[in-house]
């Protein structure tokens, strides 16, 4: 698990891969990464994917890559790990 600012003053920081698994990312990890805009989620899903060859389902999930890549770049200071958490399943949903 990512714990709070594990990330903090990574001002450079543009991309980043993380495991898609709940609850990985901790709360304000990302603090201070205003150039941070691109997070890929990746693990053990996606060899299963490949291998099934789900393709509607791959299609949707790079989807809503796309999507995540389209909004975080345009996301406020100290809204990006928050967001971050909402899409990895671990944190906080919209209202």
């Amino acid at each position: 698990t990512l714990q709070e600012g594990a990330f903090r003053y990574c001002r450079k920081l543009k991309r980043i891969a993380l495991p898609l698994k709940r609850n990985m990312i901790g709360d304000r990890v990302f603090i201070e990464c205003p150039m941070l805009a691109k997070v890929d989620l990746v693990g053990g899903v996606h060899n299963t994917v490949a291998s099934l060859h789900l393709e509607s389902w791959r299609r949707k999930m790079n989807k809503e890559i796309n999507r995540i890549n389209q909004t975080l770049p345009n996301l406020q200071e100290g809204k990006k790990t928050p967001k971050i958490q909402q899409w990895e399943g671990g944190g906080p949903h919209p209202h």
